[in-house]
């Protein structure tokens, strides 16, 4: 199990189409009550809320951050994450990447992979 609570928790790949998972799993959380905020290329807004562009953008500090993004866009990601000093990260499945993984964890940061966020925490 995995427990977000009192996390600054952040999932990256959020878009405004309802039917992607990064949308679905941020809507969650947030309606669960979770300092949750998102993460999106193309930013705007998702259920009435800011979605950033990138990592740094995100106000305080990044404790969790959930990968819901293709595996070649994971490597930016964890390079940024490292410099904001984040401390774990999930990879959502299909969004795996070993060298990102590789490199998160050769930085300090706990990685995990090959199982849902969501079931994990008892939110789905």
């Amino acid at each position: 199990m995995v427990d977000l609570k009192g996390k600054h928790v952040t999932v990256v790949g959020v878009s405004e189409d309802p039917t992607k998972y990064g949308n679905k799993i941020f809507k969650t959380l947030r309606q669960d009550g979770l300092d949750v905020y998102a993460v999106g290329k193309r930013g705007g807004q998702v259920a009435g809320a800011e979605v950033y562009k990138t990592l740094s953008e995100v106000p305080g500090k990044v404790d969790f951050v959930i990968m819901v993004v293709p595996p070649p866009a994971a490597v930016p990601v964890v390079e940024e994450a490292i410099k904001l000093g984040v401390k774990e990260m999930w990879f959502q499945p299909g969004a795996e990447n070993p060298e990102a993984e590789k490199l998160a964890n050769d930085n300090g940061i706990k990685t995990t992979s090959r199982a849902c966020v969501m079931v994990q925490g008892g939110f789905w």
